[in-house]
């Protein structure tokens, strides 16, 4: 996925930048990047692979040669990053997290209007270099941002290092956040509010889907207003996100915690103790024990954090290596054990296979998995979460598959909740998984334990439900110019009838005023006939 952490202050932030993105390390495995701006040295940049080392080794014996009062940091999961660029707009460094499905179109509309890209590698088009030049093509960096808002099929959020302060602009739909904090005389922004706390940054509020923010040391300024459409991503709050952290107030460790509560309440399964899989399983797991009424016991243990996520490899057998060796059973606890672990969900069921195969090795008696999710059924076009190259990587498509002949075929009933080809799907799933049960998180129980209202979370991945940035721009500001069109419209009418009303009283008036004088002729003229008459006599 990728995070990123900005910050600006009237004294130097070299420190605050380099552990405010350390402390995003757990978003991506491949590149990570910073660059600070000073007005007499300029923009410097630096970008490390993380595939074989961590970011703070990576970085921190260069931080002597960073300086300045602002700058980016970013963890990126796909492309070298920043970009540093010189433009009509001035000099700038730009990050995203971002994933652009429409890239190499927008790199072909690009290249014919006679712009060129240099961040090539490996024959991979660089998408923060498509945002930075989608940016340039505005007369403003408003104009620009809009623009990368009107042509991205995806999602997009970044950050953009000024000579004048930091530019932060959120997602259309909102899909990834951006949220601001503060401490005397400084400011950032950040993916993660758990990068706040032991900064001395307070939480100030999260910038708003569509919305574009510029930090100053002195304070915040709204360059736009938020859209009024909202789809945060709801696995920020399963998987990615840090228990420390909030989206849109949220705290994650509390939405895994009321998921695993309500689960519990709801699940008759007899066993003796739950335990939840290092790191993302642990909070359902502590609710679920709570729910359920069983104790909490950890039965599985992470040995370091050296390990990377098991579904971030690309190959296959790598990923199969990771997710074995990452974790170590205590086989003391599990011996003769009916054991409900709790997982925050299944991808390709790589990890879970091996750790069920291990439990029972250890002298389990049962096994039951508990996910804190709806099963994958679609895959995510709107954020990288995995290395999925295609949808048939999810078990579930392949379970669908092997049932229908097409694993696209009726994946709205495999999608929603105890319908008969849920359950069979499901009942699959723990039969090539070795479980004794397996039960997933209902959508509208991750709904309520999230909070917000269903319309404003993303839910793609287990309904396939979800709207692209690009339509909900152009929705938008089809409805933007209908209502401008419609007021301008009225002003006319208004306009146009006030001058006829206005026209209309002149006339009264000087129609009035000639049968006044045409009065005040006829009196004179009577008056003058009497007196002739008079003066006769």
């Amino acid at each position: 996925m990728g995070g990123f952490f900005g910050a600006i202050s009237r004294q130097p932030c070299v420190n605050d930048l380099f552990y405010g993105t350390d402390y995003h390390s757990h978003l991506g495995t491949k590149r990570a990047g910073m660059v600070t701006f000073d007005p007499e040295k300029g923009f410097n940049r630096t970008i490390h692979s993380l595939e074989r080392d961590y970011f703070r080794s990576k970085f921190e014996d260069e931080l002597d040669r960073f300086v300045g009062n602002q700058g980016l940091g970013v963890i990126s999961d796909t492309d070298p990053q920043p970009i540093i660029v010189n433009s009509h707009l001035g000099r700038y460094a730009v990050v995203t997290v971002a994933k652009i499905n429409n890239l190499r179109e927008i790199a072909a509309e690009l290249l014919e209007q006679k712009m060129h890209l240099s961040e090539l590698s490996a024959n991979n088009i660089n998408q923060t270099e498509v945002v930075a030049l989608l940016i340039n093509m505005g007369k403003t960096f408003v104009d620009g941002i809009n623009l990368v808002f009107r042509k991205v099929k995806g999602s997009c959020s970044m950050l953009i290092l000024t000579e004048d302060g930091i530019i932060a602009a959120r997602d259309y739909l909102g899909r990834t956040p951006i949220v601001l904090g503060e401490k005397e005389g400084a400011y950032a922004a950040a993916s993660e509010t758990s990068a706040f706390p032991n900064l001395d940054y307070k939480r100030l509020r999260d910038v708003g889907p569509g919305e574009i923010v510029r930090l100053r040391a002195d304070g915040v300024e709204v360059l736009q207003k938020a859209a009024t459409r909202c789809q945060i991503c709801s696995f920020l709050w399963v998987y990615y996100g840090f228990p420390g952290s909030d989206y849109e107030g949220i705290n994650v460790e509390a939405v895994r915690e009321e998921a695993g509560r309500q689960m519990g309440h709801e699940d008759p399964t007899v066993a003796d103790c739950v335990c939840g899989i290092p790191d993302s399983g642990v909070g359902h797991a502590l609710g679920y024990a709570e729910g359920r009424g069983i104790p909490y016991q950890r039965a599985v243990l992470k040995y370091t954090p050296t390990w990377p996520r098991s579904f971030t490899p690309g190959n296959q057998s790598r990923r199969s290596l990771v997710a074995k060796m990452k974790l170590i059973p205590n086989p003391a606890i599990l011996k003769d054990k009916s054991v409900v672990f709790c997982d925050d969900s299944i991808v390709r069921g790589t990890q879970l296979r091996d750790n069920v195969r291990t439990f029972y090795e250890c002298g389990a008696r049962e096994v039951h998995a508990r996910i804190s999710c709806p099963p994958l059924v679609y895959g995510c076009p709107f954020i990288g979460f995995t290395s999925s190259k295609s949808d048939m990587e999810l078990i579930t498509r392949q379970i669908i598959k092997d049932f229908e002949g097409d694993p696209d075929k009726n994946l709205e009933a495999y999608a929603t909740t105890d319908t008969p080809e849920y359950k069979r799907m499901v009942a699959e799933i723990a039969r090539r998984l070795e479980l004794s049960t397996l039960q997933f998180s209902k959508i509208e129980t991750l709904v309520d334990s999230i909070g917000l209202p269903k319309e404003s979370i993303c839910t793609h991945c287990f309904d396939g439900t979800g709207m692209q940035p690009d339509e909900a721009y152009r929705l938008d500001h089809e409805k933007n110019q209908r209502d401008t069109q419609g007021q301008k419209s009225q002003k006319k009418q208004k306009f146009f009838y006030f001058h006829y009303c206005k026209s209309y009283s002149l006339y009264k008036i000087k129609k009035l005023l000639f049968l006044l004088r045409l009065l005040s002729f006829c009196i004179s003229l009577t008056g003058v006939f009497v007196l002739t008459k008079t003066r006769g006599r």
